[in-house]
């Protein structure tokens, strides 16, 4: 899909519309495949289908909210929004995962036979591949444009067609060996997988609005363009960084002779922000010159109270 469209299409927010479609189609084909077999393997999967849609729904809004641009109440943009929503589809799986369960043990205790299980696998697979599709597509658009709700919308369809992989493994063993009691089990099993990925997606959201740190690679890239200017008149320490959303941030000091003129030190710090910004797209630098024999201190005592 990527080859066929171009990049720029690929928006969060087009990619999240598919997602809502695409899991309305998923939903209606796993909900018929557990009429049709009255499997609750099955049942299990249309039941994150439903978590799918209202996730999708949900990080479409937040995507939308993150790309408000600042203003006087957010002087620093709305870019947290997405982990609102990596956070939220983390408790909706969690909270699917505790319906499985239930659901599943209620049939553990009382096996029921599963009927029509080709045309139930068939309809199980279609909507598997349809979800692996978009997922593909979103970790590639997720990583274009550093979106952490479309990469966690991705990441729940790969749960989810892992899922069915394994709701499909299940029910054909079930029709091979007829041991009715695997149904529930295989239900069980696709439910303590997806509170997994609920736990992960709610961890990473945590970190998220903690003010993590970039990535490593991104501290590389930074450290390099720094390197470039650093030299017996020029220094820079006290290199601080932090992620929000789709934006990268990086807080530093930028020693130099106490005889430059103001003029020259703001032009030496304008080429250190373009070549920043140039090595790493998106972030956004913050500059503070000092002398050289000038020294700031930090994590003053009373500054900690």
């Amino acid at each position: 899909m990527t080859g066929l469209l171009p990049e720029r299409f690929l928006t969060p927010q087009r990619l999240l519309w598919a997602s809502v479609a695409v899991a309305i189609v998923t939903i209606i084909l796993k909900t018929l495949a557990w009429y049709i077999t009255d499997s609750v393997g099955l049942l299990s999967d249309a039941m994150e289908s439903l978590v799918n849609l209202a996730s999708a729904i949900f990080a479409l809004m937040m995507v939308t909210i993150a790309q408000r641009p600042a203003d006087e109440e957010h002087p620093y943009g709305h870019h947290k929004a997405e982990y609102f929503s990596s956070g939220f589809e983390g408790v909706l799986i969690i909270a699917a995962a505790v319906g499985i369960v239930w659901a599943a043990g209620h049939r553990l205790a009382d096996p029921q036979p599963i009927q029509e299980v080709g045309w139930g696998l068939a309809l199980s697979v279609v909507s598997s591949a349809l979800n692996g599709l978009l997922a593909w597509v979103m970790f590639r658009s997720a990583k274009t444009h550093r979106s952490i709700a479309l990469d966690a919308d991705a990441r729940h369809l790969v749960t989810d067609v892992w899922t069915s992989v394994g709701v499909v493994i299940g029910i054909a063993a079930v029709a091979m060996t007829d041991w009715l009691w695997l149904d529930p089990v295989v239900a069980i099993g696709v439910a303590l997988n997806i509170l997994w990925e609920g736990a992960h997606l709610m961890w990473r959201s945590s970190q998220g609005l903690m003010d993590e740190a970039v990535e490593p690679e991104v501290l590389r890239e930074i450290q390099k363009a720094l390197a470039d200017f650093d030299h017996h008149t020029i220094r820079f320490d006290h290199v601080t960084t932090r992620r929000s959303g789709q934006r990268r941030f990086v807080d530093l000091h930028m020693h130099m002779p106490a005889s430059w003129s103001l003029g020259r030190a703001a032009a030496v710090r304008t080429s250190v922000e373009q070549a920043l910004m140039s090595a790493v797209p998106g972030l956004r630098a913050t500059i503070q010159l000092l002398p050289s024999d000038v020294e700031a201190h930090f994590d003053d005592p009373r500054d900690l109270r």
